[in-house]
């Protein structure tokens, strides 16, 4: 939900306009919108990139996952491990383009840890390529967008950690 929908509802349920300091917020959210949607944009076109990045930064990292035994070996498991690093990344997107984390929490944390321990995998393993990805996505990125990036994937890898 971005801040507007936030303030919005906060108002409404305390019966009340919006108070300056939120009307503030709200500015200053609009006044960020076109660098957030930039991000998103670059982020998104250049899915397949990142991705195929960070699974080979991750896999020189940890050639363990992708060796015999290793929960990335083989096409279908890698395959699989690669669907979730866009899912991952499509995630940051919606709380970039939100401007909140909230987003990110509620469609794709909730009980992440529990499923990546009901399926084996490591959640290390995770947490490590979601590093990954956040460092190839950054790369993209100039300065300014990166510092307004960076925070979402830490919000990922801290919850998972």
């Amino acid at each position: 939900m971005s801040v507007v929908s936030q303030v919005i509802l906060k108002a409404d349920d305390e019966l009340r306009y919006p108070s300056s300091g939120e009307l503030q917020s709200i500015n200053n959210f609009l006044k960020t919108g076109k660098q957030r949607v930039n991000i998103a944009s670059v982020l998104s076109e250049n899915e397949k990139k990142i991705v195929d990045k960070a699974s080979q930064e991750l896999w020189r990292r940890r050639p363990d996952f992708i060796a015999p035994g290793g929960n990335a070996f083989g096409q279908r498991e890698r395959a699989l491990c690669l669907r979730d690093y866009g899912w991952y990344l499509r995630l940051i997107t919606y709380g970039i383009l939100a401007g909140d984390k909230d987003p990110i929490e509620s469609i794709g944390l909730i009980g992440v840890r529990e499923m990546y321990n009901s399926l084996g995998v490591p959640v290390p393993g995770m947490v490590e390529s979601i590093r990954c990805l956040k460092e190839a996505s950054l790369a993209l990125l100039d300065e300014e967008d990166a510092k307004e990036t960076a925070p979402y994937f830490d919000y990922i890898i801290q919850a998972m950690s």
